[in-house]
């Protein structure tokens, strides 16, 4: 049985600037193309089964620059849909609603356009992907499936997949070009690395996904 690895894309413009992205179709920065290059020799060694990629430049071209050959695109991998607040800070959004929190409340829709999302909405949608990869997942000769996508949104995978709400994604932070995994313990989903990059654990360690922190 494999793990599942999630590979959140590398830098954008808008990560840099915190600025809420979802379906605005960002490209890498040229640190974010040098991190998602950085993934490669993270997997080394990994028996990968199936890969997924969301249909966003910034995934598919992490992707590319990290070796994960033959990754299928899967359109319910995209970011949490921010609606109103596509393009906006947090820091911006909390000067209008002071008590805002994007895991609590969710995002609003534009102004006569469809999109945002709720928490609830978003983790339902985390447990179609679930469902869409457990048969690579509950097969004992599978190897590892590989996720390729956004922050937020895999943050929710990960409640999910341990068994909590969404709300939960809070916890678990998410650096960009960051590797984590997600196996098992005693047959129960178990979080087994996180938030692994090449500056995280430096040249001599590599290849580093191997490393548990339990």
């Amino acid at each position: 049985m494999g793990d599942l690895v999630l590979v959140r894309h590398g830098e954008t413009a808008w990560t840099v600037s915190r600025r809420h992205t979802s379906y605005t179709d960002l490209p890498l920065t040229a640190y974010g193309e040098e991190q998602a290059r950085d993934i490669k020799p993270l997997l080394a060694g990994r028996a990968i089964a199936a890969a997924f990629v969301s249909p966003l430049e910034r995934a598919r071209h992490t992707a590319e620059l990290a070796g994960i050959d033959n990754a299928q695109t899967l359109p319910a991998l995209h970011e949490w849909n921010y609606g109103a607040y596509e393009g906006i800070t947090t820091a911006d959004i909390q000067r209008l609603r002071p008590d805002w929190k994007l895991w609590t409340h969710g995002t609003p829709p534009a102004p006569d356009l469809a999109g945002g999302e709720s928490p609830l909405a978003v983790g339902l949608r985390a447990d179609c992907v679930l469902a869409h990869l457990e048969p690579f997942l509950s097969d004992p000769e599978a190897g590892d499936v590989v996720l390729v996508g956004h922050g937020h949104f895999l943050r929710v995978i990960t409640a999910r997949r341990l068994g909590l709400q969404s709300a939960a994604g809070a916890l678990f932070v998410l650096g960009t070009g960051a590797v984590s995994r997600l196996g098992t313990e005693h047959d129960a989903p178990a979080l087994t690395a996180w938030n692994i990059t090449a500056d995280t654990v430096g040249p001599t360690d590599r290849p580093s996904l191997s490393h548990r922190i339990d």
